[in-house]
């Protein structure tokens, strides 16, 4: 087998000068922007408003916390309170004995006149 070589006639076309176009009429190519102005100025106002909820709700939080606080300190000192008017109670029921009340009495140099005793209904 032979090999056949073909032969192409080419036919040269004469280069022509690139065309120089008028300079007032140069068009403006827009570039396309994936993200517009007002679209940023969405986004940022969106993150300053986030950013704003999330600072406003860490104090809010921080604020009942404290408030928090401060009702179980103030529960403490009730109970604190109420245990010491509990002994109190008890002393003064101790304290006011009838045999208490008579020695102090004979202490004092007073004496017993059942004539003038008044009977009061206590509490």
């Amino acid at each position: 087998m032979a090999v056949r070589v073909r032969q192409h006639s080419y036919i040269q076309q004469p280069v022509a000068p690139p065309q120089q176009q008028p300079s007032k009429k140069q068009k403006v190519q827009k570039s396309k922007k994936i993200i517009t102005l007002k679209e940023r100025l969405l986004y940022i106002a969106f993150v300053v408003v986030v950013a704003f909820l999330a600072v406003s709700i860490l104090h809010k939080q921080s604020t009942i916390q404290q408030t928090t606080y401060d009702i179980q300190k103030i529960e403490k000192q009730i109970a604190e309170i109420e245990k010491q008017n509990v002994d109190l109670k008890v002393q003064v029921s101790e304290l006011s004995t009838y045999e208490r009340i008579l020695e102090k009495a004979k202490a004092l140099g007073l004496t017993l006149n059942e004539n003038n005793v008044k009977v009061v209904p206590g509490e």
